[in-house]
């Protein structure tokens, strides 16, 4: 059997904000109390960037702890894809400007926009240029600064949302082109742009002129997201050619705890399987997968060798779910 190119996630790193707000602090600018807020989210406090911190800072911190896992260097960074719905500036983008901070050389550099659903995204963009030998070491990022959208008088959006960046080094290696590879093995990508006003922001710079406020029908948006991730996810199982009974960690992006727990009940996934971090970081959007993903490897949870499913669902409504063999 002739051998295939696969792309391998070498290092992962997660930064969060120094700031950390509690429910309780919330309450205090908004109609709102820790009950209401964990009975229906599962949240007690998230991370907000301070106001000198850019998406782009938290990125660069995140990518430095990627790399530094990886073995790498930022003079090895060939291409770098961040995923962001808080970009920095309209453009360049965010991407041009971690390339920057970072002193990485010229190479390929650019943003992925599907809101939630991005770092699945940008990890299938990435795969498109390493396992075509087109890239030799790249970095994917999600970086949000979230808490920069939110109306604060609106209980039902502002507590759900943190900031954050996470970040993986993608390398090619050679596989034998099945499922017992290393590295990304499967992919399923969702778009449905007439379920759009179930979760926007209203703002952009064609249309008000200005950034503008997170809007979300959370009723709906909980009902779409577990029936099309779980539709999502065994496409991605199938592609990669597993059962769902050999997945070893679930990584699901970081919502809301219903949303994790009503999508694992759908497909048979055991709440141990699962890797929640949204008590504490809250929706990093983004970032929150490879935030979970990194702090289940530096509590030992993850390991090399193991299978992994991550998948997401944002505003667009976009979703999407990738097996990875880590």
């Amino acid at each position: 059997m002739s051998s295939v190119l696969r792309s391998a996630v070498t290092g992962v790193g997660g930064y969060l904000p120094a700031d950390i707000v509690t429910n309780d602090e919330l309450s205090k600018v908004v109609d709102t109390n820790d009950a209401w807020i964990v009975e229906r989210t599962g949240i007690h406090a998230r991370h907000r960037a301070a106001p000198d911190e850019a998406a782009s800072d938290l990125a660069v911190a995140a990518a430095r702890k990627a790399l530094a896992a990886a073995g790498r260097t930022p003079a090895e960074i060939d291409l770098i894809i961040v995923a962001t719905t808080t970009p920095d500036l309209t453009f360049p983008a965010t991407a041009a400007i971690v390339q920057r901070k970072l002193g990485a050389p010229i190479g390929i550099a650019f943003d992925v926009q599907a809101v939630c659903s991005g770092f699945v995204y940008a990890l299938s963009v990435a795969d498109g240029f390493v396992a075509r030998g087109m890239s030799r070491c790249a970095l994917v990022i999600g970086a949000e600064t979230m808490t920069r959208l939110m109306d604060w008088t609106d209980r039902g959006t502002c507590v759900l949302f943190g900031d954050g960046a996470g970040a993986v080094v993608l390398e090619p290696v050679e596989g034998k082109g099945d499922a017992t590879d290393r590295g990304l093995l499967g992919f399923a990508l969702r778009c449905d742009g007439t379920k759009q006003d179930l979760l926007y922001v209203d703002g952009g710079p064609s249309t008000t002129g200005t950034v503008g406020h997170l809007r979300m029908h959370g009723r709906e948006v909980f009902r779409h997201a577990v029936v099309n991730i779980s539709e999502a996810v065994r496409a991605a199982a199938i592609d990669a050619g597993v059962e769902l009974s050999a997945i070893d960690w679930f990584i699901p992006h970081q919502a809301n705890q219903r949303i994790l727990a009503g999508v694992a009940h759908r497909l048979g996934i055991e709440h141990e399987r699962v890797i929640s971090t949204v008590a504490n970081h809250a929706n990093t959007s983004a970032a929150s997968i490879p935030l979970a993903w990194a702090q289940a490897i530096d509590d030992g949870r993850i390991k090399p060798g193991q299978l992994l499913l991550v998948e997401a669902m944002g505003g667009g409504l976009t979703w999407g779910a990738c097996v990875i063999r880590f």
